[in-house]
């Protein structure tokens, strides 16, 4: 008995990893579709929009600051 709880408790876990993961890339933009809009701080603080940078290429890069958890 405990051996089928284990086996289904596996199962439901995948089942739930791989609904999550799906749902995560459902929303990702794909390479060469346009950015989606943003409004946000660059390193010296100041707001920066996409429509700056239309026409242009540019790379978002995300990472937590120095020191933080993540």
């Amino acid at each position: 008995m405990l051996k089928w709880l284990l086996v289904a408790l596996v199962v439901c876990g995948a089942l739930l990893v791989l609904r999550l993961t799906s749902i995560a890339k459902r929303n990702l933009p794909r390479a060469g579709m346009p950015a989606p809009d943003f409004n946000l701080p660059d390193q010296h603080g100041a707001l920066r929009t996409r429509n700056e940078f239309r026409g242009r290429w540019f790379v978002l890069y995300f990472y937590p600051r120095d020191d933080t958890p993540g």
